[in-house]
């Protein structure tokens, strides 16, 4: 963990729910938070741990997997910078009900439990902020159980690159997702084995749908995509 330079600066974005805080509040963040640095590939919280804070995402991308039947891995929750990670479950007084992997270098701020109970009791629109970010998560995870469990690989696999398109955005040249995934969790977040997502990938590729460059992935036909989607 490494002391905190520029605090206020991690907090990016108009809709960053912590530009709700007051100064005060976020002095008090500032002399209570740490910043840890996780490189791709190692484990930030594992699934029954207890929560040690509000966790946010300065930088870096983060996969959440829960383990199923047979030990069979589910990305269940992806996020990027300026993400809240582990909150639902501290705030539930619940164990982590999923193991948080970073997919790439990562730093996340942590906030103690009670400095973020205490400001949540104090400030009305950072906890109305909260309890909206929950409330979109929800919905989130409503739509994408019925999308995984009724759409064909086809349809499944079509959303998952579209939603890895609106979670990550393009790189510079417009059509490739700026995410590089490996095949098994791509899989893993459509639901479906590794030899299926392969064969899906390489039928999209030679219908001109998308391109790919190893962990690479050009869309080249954003509405044929959208459709294949759509369609299920």
């Amino acid at each position: 963990m490494s002391d905190i330079f520029g605090f206020e600066s991690q907090f990016r974005g108009e809709n960053c729910i912590f530009n709700l805080l007051t100064p005060e509040e976020m002095s008090i963040l500032k002399a209570n938070s740490s910043i840890s640095h996780f490189r791709k590939n190692d484990y930030i919280f594992m699934e029954g741990d207890a929560p040690i804070g509000m966790q946010y995402l300065c930088e870096g991308k983060v996969k959440l997997i829960k383990e199923g039947i047979s030990g069979r891995e589910q990305i269940i929750r992806m996020f990027t910078e300026n993400g809240l990670i582990s909150y639902r479950s501290l705030i539930a007084g619940e164990p982590h009900n999923g193991t948080a992997i970073a997919i790439e270098d990562s730093e996340i701020l942590t906030i103690p439990p009670d400095i973020l109970y205490n400001v949540l009791l104090k400030n009305n629109n950072f906890a109305l902020g909260l309890l909206k970010d929950l409330a979109r998560e929800l919905g989130h995870s409503n739509h994408r159980t019925v999308s995984l469990t009724q759409k064909h690989i086809r349809g499944r696999l079509a959303e998952s690159i579209l939603f890895l398109k609106e979670k990550y955005g393009f790189e510079n040249d417009g059509q490739t997702l700026k995410v590089y995934l490996s095949r098994e969790d791509l899989a893993s977040l459509s639901n479906m084995t590794a030899s299926n997502a392969i064969r899906t990938l390489s039928t999209f590729a030679g219908e001109k749908i998308i391109s790919m460059d190893g962990r690479k992935i050009r869309i080249t036909d954003l509405a044929k995509l959208e459709k294949i989607s759509k369609q299920g």
